[in-house]
This record gives structure tokens, sequence and C-alpha cells, in this order.
């Protein structure tokens, strides 16, 4: 009986355990009600409060303004080569951003300087991606040089354009593919060997399913990038009318005209068209995910 007295109370002995039993969460942040009212003030100041003044200036002109400042046909051609060029060098550095990412995995070698290169368009300023860019494509450049006696001409023509936006685009490939090969098991491409699979039923049936949504997302950020790139564009694409002239090069000339509701349309048509791929491509990710039975 004295024992039993001496028993001190449970919440005496654990005195960080709730009445109902289970211990007080502690938590290092508020809690997720206070963390997501955060969260929307911050994405609504740095994101949509932005976009609604976007939309607002657009509604300054009415519907045949509109229509006439989006689809004059320097404007139209502007867009054909901006979505033209960065689906291109999406889709090339969707090819050669997978076999960079896969040699600086799987394969090991002196000189892994070549990882720390692919992060240099990151921290290149545009402007001077675009000037080195000319300096080696121009005529008088140090390819071009050799290049041009041959017809082939890249410097201030719409291939150059796409030289820029690959130059800019591949990073956001490899670093994406990356670390998802680095985390691939290697256990089942051992057990699909022992099996008889050749390599290359090993790569598209084992490898290639696992890596398919990091690929996509690769591609969706690399086209996002292409897209509004201006400063490496612009000296390497000549800027000719109807030929080379990108579309943010197109809304820059409207500011300087004062035309802010010209300016603001063409950008709510580059907004739009580009939430519509994106959206498209997210989709497909989420098909893939559910497709290989991850949470989408």
């Amino acid at each position: 009986m004295t024992a039993l007295s001496s028993v001190a109370p449970p919440s005496a002995v654990a005195p960080g355990i709730a009445a109902g039993g289970k211990r007080a969460a502690k938590r290092v942040l508020p809690g997720f009600r206070l963390t997501l009212g955060y969260t929307v003030l911050y994405l609504s100041l740095i994101v949509l409060i932005p976009i609604s003044a976007l939309f607002l200036k657009t509604f300054t002109m009415n519907w045949d303004q509109f229509i006439t400042a989006v689809t004059s046909p320097r404007v139209l051609a502007s867009y054909r080569l901006t979505f033209g060029a960065s689906l291109i060098a999406a889709l090339v550095n969707l090819v050669f951003g997978l076999l960079v990412a896969w040699v600086l995995v799987r394969y090991k070698f002196a000189g892994k300087i070549v990882d720390a290169l692919v992060d240099l368009p990151f921290a290149l300023p545009t402007a001077v991606a675009g000037i080195s860019l000319t300096a080696l494509l121009a005529g008088n450049g140090w390819l071009g040089q050799y290049l041009e006696p041959m017809g082939i001409k890249l410097a201030f023509t719409p291939a150059g354009v796409v030289i820029a936006l690959i130059f800019i685009g591949l990073p956001f490939v490899v670093r994406t593919v990356q670390p998802v090969l680095e985390d691939a098991e290697k256990e089942l491409e051992e057990a699909a060997t022992s099996l008889g699979a050749t390599r290359l039923q090993i790569f598209t049936k084992v490898i290639l399913p696992h890596i398919t949504p990091a690929l996509l997302t690769g591609f969706a950020m690399a086209f996002a990038r292409a897209i509004g790139e201006y400063g490496s564009v612009i000296f390497i694409a000549g800027n000719m009318p109807m030929v080379s002239e990108i579309t943010p090069l197109i809304i820059i000339g409207k500011l300087e005209q004062y035309d802010y509701a010209g300016a603001t349309a063409v950008a709510v048509v580059m907004l739009l068209v580009s939430f519509v791929l994106l959206l498209v491509i997210n989709g497909l990710q989420a098909w893939q995910r559910r497709k290989a039975g991850a949470p989408a």
C-alpha cells in the first residue's frame, strides 16, 4: 500500500503528455492556418498582384484595340519565332540534357569541372552570354568565319536565337534529371540484366519510366525560361522585324513608345499561352506518376 501511494501521478511522471495520453506536438513553425495565410500573402504580393495589374492595364483597351495590338503581322511573326524557337531549344535540351546528366552520374572520370560548367549559364549574365555567342558565331567570329563561307549563317538569324535559348536552358534539364538518376535503384537494372534484357530494353522499360516526370519538369522549366529570355537573344538575333525579332523585344519597343496598353496586351497573350502549355506539361507529369503507381 505504501509502495502504491508513493507512485507519482501520470502528470508528474510525464508532464509533456497531454490529458488524452498523447504527447503535445512541438512545431518549429506556426500552425497550418497561420503558415498558409503567410504563404497566400507572400504569393499575392510577389505573383498574383503583378499579374492582376497586367490584366487590369489591358482592360483599358476595348476589344478591337486589343485584337489589333496582338495580331499585327509584326507581332504574329514574333510569336512564331519566340514560341517556335523556345520549343525547339527545349526539345534539344531534353535530349542532350539527359545525355549530360547520364554521363555525370553513371561514369567516373577525372576533371569533374564539367559538372560545375553546367551551372555556368545560371551564373553568367545573359547579356554576356549573348555577346559571347555573337563573337563566336558572327561572320568574323571564331567559328562564323569558317561556317559562313560554307553557307551556314547562324548569327543574326532565327538559328542564332535557338542556339542562345539552348545555352540558357540546358542546366534546367540536367539539374532536374541528375538527382533522379542518382537515386535510381541499380538492383532493378541488374535484375533485368539477369533476365536477359538488352541495354536498350533496360533503358526504355526500367530507367526511362522512372525519370520521365523529371524529364518533363526539366523540359517545362527550360521552355518557360526560353520564352521570357531577352538579354542573351537580342545580341545574336539581329532583331530584324518579321525575321529575327522576339516578342519580349516587341514589348520593350512598345514601352519605349509609351504604348503601355499595347505592351501589356502582348504580354498577356504570352502569359496565357505559356500558362496553357505549362498546364499541359504538368498534366502529363501527373499522368506519368499515376501510371508509375506514385501519388500525383
